[in-house]
This record gives structure tokens, C-alpha cells and sequence, in this order.
């Protein structure tokens, strides 16, 4: 539930500050006849957002076992590497994202009200793709499809509740801080998420070295034990994981993750330009 919940309450901050900008912008300029466009936006990008969530659930059902481990290895990997550009993405704008919205708004208020349903649409839906695509490929690495969803729902309606407090002004917090630490734990999600995608393409046979195991715990953290359940649920700390497994999971979290952690570099200024001295007589 722990990792799921994180997913949902990251992912949904983020389409949450983004409408609270977008709103207090257009009342701030008193621009109050926009706001059902911008709405109307939103409920199409949530509407199409779920769409694609089921999508995923009820057409991977009619696979077969191999297609499915298949389908569900690939879509593991495509959405690791969509959360991994998210999650840096975001370290680099968390501190200009509103002037960044703030742009495109005006511009979208230039054009017209269906510039306005884009805008919002855009700027709403691609978070709830990739909530959903995280999501459904997480809850298959657990292969429980209740406690992950119930994480990942409870995720989404405290990012809703904060959202509606940081409008209200009841709530203020760091945002490049709070982004950069939730961050670095999605890396850890996402690295066992990632490891789950290589199980799943080796059981479709399209990776080898499926009984090569890299170690086997299962007697010392049972999968069906409280801790192995945390450990899984947290982490997705799998007890005998493939050698190809092991070396996909460091190989992703180690480097992501001190490219992600390592401090900002100081922007240098310009050299002055060179003044020319008189020439003494």
C-alpha cells in the first residue's frame, strides 16, 4: 500500500498544484468566465486518465499467460523510464512551475476558450497517464489488486486535500524540497518496479536466465511473513530475485540515484567584458 499511496500522492499533488495555479491565476486576473473551460479540461484529462487504467486492467485479462507477462514487463519498463524523466523533470521546474503555467495560461486566454480545455488537459492529463500506468504495473508486481489500489486511491485524496488547502493559503511547504525527497523514494519504487518488468519479460521468455537466481531468502523473509509483506509492499524487496534482475536494479538505482540526489550546480555569471584602459601620453 506504502509505495502505491507515494505514487498517488505525488503524481496527484502535482495535477493538483497544477490546477490550483491555473484557477487562482484566472481569479487573481479576474478572469472568472474561464474557469469552466479550464474544468472542462481537467474532466476529460481525469475521464481519459481512467479510461486508459481500465483499458490496461480489463484487456490484459483476455491475454494469455505469455502475452501477458510480456505486455506487462514492457509496460513496467516504459513506465519506469516515464516516472524517472518525471521525477527530474520536476527537481528542475518545482521552482518555476507557476510562472511556467502562468505563461501558457495567457497565452491559451489570447487564443480562445478551446485553447483554454487544452492547456488544462495537457497540463492535467499527462500526470493522470502516468498515474495510471505506474499504478497498474505496480499492483501486477504485487499481484495483489486490492491493498495497491487502496494505496494509491488514499494517495490521491490527500493530494486533493492538500491541493485544496495550499489554495485556500492554509498550507504552505517547500515544494522543491517536498518533490525532491518524495522523489528519491519513487527511484526506490521504481527500481523494483523495473526489477518486476525483467521477471515478467524472462517468464515470457523473452529475457533468459529465468532459474539463475541471484540468492534465495525465502525461508529467512517468507513473502507471506508481515515483514516480507512490508519489505514487498515498500520496496518491492522480492526474496529470490534472477541475476538479471540484481544487476538491472543497481544498475538503475545507483547511478538515478546519485544523479538525482547530487546538489545543483551554481550558476557562474558572465565574465564582465573586457574595459580598455586610455593609453597614457
Amino acid at each position: 500500500m506504502f509505495g502505491n499511496y507515494l505514487i498517488g500522492l505525488r503524481e496527484g499533488l502535482e495535477a493538483s498544484l497544477v490546477v490550483c495555479i491555473l484557477v487562482a491565476y484566472l481569479v487573481k486576473t479576474g478572469n472568472h468566465r474561464q474557469l469552466p473551460p479550464v474544468w472542462a479540461g481537467v474532466g476529460l484529462a481525469v475521464a481519459l486518465s481512467l479510461a486508459f487504467g481500465a483499458l490496461l486492467q480489463f484487456g490484459s485479462s483476455t491475454l494469455t499467460f505469455q502475452a501477458k507477462e510480456a505486455l506487462g514487463g514492457g509496460l513496467s519498463i516504459l513506465s519506469v523510464a516515464l516516472v524517472t524523466w518525471m521525477v527530474f523533470w520536476m527537481r528542475r521546474t518545482a521552482r518555476h512551475l507557476k510562472s511556467e503555467l502562468q505563461g501558457k495560461l495567457d497565452a491559451a486566454l489570447a487564443v480562445g476558450t478551446g485553447a483554454l480545455v487544452v492547456t488544462s488537459f495537457f497540463a492535467v492529463g499527462r500526470e493522470g497517464l502516468e498515474t495510471s500506468l505506474f499504478i497498474w504495473t505496480a499492483v501486477q508486481a504485487t499481484d495483489d489488486g486490492i491493498r495497491p489500489l487502496i494505496g494509491a486511491l488514499l494517495g490521491l485524496v490527500t493530494s486533493v486535500v492538500l491541493g485544496w488547502l495550499f489554495y485556500q493559503g492554509a498550507l504552505k511547504f517547500n515544494l522543491a524540497k517536498f518533490f525532491r525527497w518524495t522523489g528519491a523514494m519513487l527511484v526506490v519504487v521504481a527500481a523494483g518496479v523495473l526489477a518486476y518488468g525483467i521477471h515478467d519479460l524472462q517468464e515470457a521468455d523473452f529475457l533468459p536466465g529465468l532459474r539463475d537466481l541471484a540468492f534465495d531468502i525465502t525461508a529467512t523473509v517468507p513473502p507471506d511473513s508481515w515483514y516480507g509483506t512490508v519489505l514487498k509492499g515498500v520496496f518491492n524487496f522480492q526474496a529470490d530475485p534472477t541475476v538479471l534482475q540484481t544487476i538491472v536494479w543497481a544498475a538503475y538505482v545507483v547511478p538515478v540515484m546519485a544523479f538525482f540526489l547530487a546538489p545543483d550546480r551554481p550558476k557562474q555569471d558572465a565574465p564582465a567584458p573586457a574595459v580598455s584602459q586610455p593609453v597614457e601620453q
